[in-house]
C-alpha cells in the first residue's frame, strides 16, 4: 500500500522532490489558477508536451523556471531522467500543451514511474477540456466515461464503438476536424441515433456546441465543413437497451462447450469457431479446444 501525505514533510526525512501536475487554460488564459502559477515559478524544473506553446505561456504570467521536453516521442529517454532529478530533491512541474497533463498523453507513465519509486506526485487543478463540455451538453452527469481518441482505422473504430454500446453513463471522447465526420456516421452505425453534444474550442472566441441526434450531426457536418479540435458527448445505452445487448451477447450461456463450438462450424471453420468459442467465455482457446477433441 502506497501512503502519501501530499502537505506533511518531515524536516530531514524527506529527501525526494515532488511532481506537480499542474492544469494549463485551454484557450482562454485567465483560466489559469494563482495556484498554479505559484507551483510553476517555484519548481526546478518544467516539462512540457510541446515547448514552444509552454513558453508563450510562461511569458505571459512571467515565469522564468527551465523548461525541458517531455513528450511520447521521447519519453523512454526523458522520463528516467526527471524521475533521477526527483529522487536527488528537485521539483518538477509537468504540463501538457493544454489542460490536465497525464489524460491521454504520455504524462501517465511518468506518473506512475513516479509512484513506483515513491515519489508524491501532487495534482494542480485547472481547465479540463472533457468535464467542460459535459457539464455544458446537457446531457445526464450522473455517471459518464471518458473514452479518448476513437481509433484511426475503420476495422478498429468499428470494434472499439461495438464495446461502448452496451455502456449506460453518458460517453466523453475527442476527435480532430478530419476525422470527426466519419466517426460520427461510424457512432450513428454503431449506436444508433443518439442525442449528442459536439463542443469545440471551448474558452475560446468561437467556441461553440452543437446539441441534437448523431443523426442531425451529419446532416450539420453536410453543410458546414469542419473546424477546430471537437470534444463529443454521446448519451449513454438506455436501461433496456443495455439489457437487450447483454442478453444478446449471451445466447450461448446454455450450451456445452461442444455445443458452442458446432453452432459456429456452420459458417467458418473449426479453428475459428474454437477462438470465437473462447472469446464469448473468455477462457483459453487451449481450454476449448481439449474440451471439444475429448468428446
Amino acid at each position: 500500500m502506497n501512503r502519501q501525505k501530499s502537505f506533511i514533510h518531515t524536516a530531514g526525512t524527506d529527501t525526494k522532490g515532488i511532481l506537480y501536475l499542474v492544469g494549463t487554460p485551454i484557450g482562454n488564459l485567465e483560466d489559469m489558477t494563482m495556484r498554479a502559477i505559484r507551483i510553476l515559478k517555484e519548481v526546478e524544473l518544467i516539462a512540457a508536451e510541446d515547448t514552444r506553446q509552454t513558453r508563450k505561456l510562461l511569458a505571459h504570467f512571467d515565469i522564468h523556471t527551465r523548461l525541458v521536453s517531455y513528450h511520447e516521442h521521447n519519453k523512454l529517454d526523458s522520463g528516467p531522467e526527471l524521475i533521477k532529478l526527483l529522487q536527488e530533491g528537485q521539483s518538477i512541474a509537468l504540463v501538457s500543451d493544454a489542460g490536465l497533463p497525464a489524460i491521454s498523453d504520455p504524462g501517465a507513465d511518468l506518473v506512475k514511474e513516479a509512484v513506483e519509486q515513491q515519489i508524491a506526485v501532487v495534482p494542480i487543478p485547472g481547465a479540463n477540456a472533457a468535464l467542460s463540455a459535459l457539464i455544458v451538453s446537457g446531457l445526464s452527469t450522473e455517471q459518464f466515461m471518458f473514452a479518448g481518441f476513437p481509433p484511426r482505422d475503420r476495422k478498429a473504430r468499428n470494434s472499439w464503438l461495438e464495446e461502448l454500446r452496451g455502456v449506460k453513463a453518458t460517453l466523453i471522447m475527442y476527435e480532430s476536424p478530419h476525422r470527426i465526420k466519419k466517426t460520427c456516421q461510424a457512432m450513428l452505425d454503431s449506436l444508433g441515433n443518439r442525442q449528442i453534444a459536439i463542443v469545440r474550442e471551448l474558452t475560446k472566441r468561437h467556441e461553440e456546441v452543437l446539441r441534437g441526434t448523431l443523426l442531425e450531426s451529419m446532416e450539420w457536418f453536410e453543410a458546414n465543413d469542419p473546424l477546430g479540435e471537437y470534444c463529443l458527448v454521446i448519451e449513454g445505452a438506455s436501461e433496456q437497451e443495455a439489457k437487450e445487448l447483454q442478453q444478446a451477447e449471451q445466447w450461448w450461456k446454455e450450451l456445452d462447450i461442444e455445443s458452442h463450438v458446432a453452432h459456429y462450424e456452420k459458417t467458418m471453420s473449426r479453428k475459428e469457431a474454437i477462438k470465437q468459442t473462447a472469446l464469448d467465455r473468455g477462457v483459453p482457446k487451449r481450454d476449448v479446444y481439449n474440451e471439444v477433441i475429448r468428446s
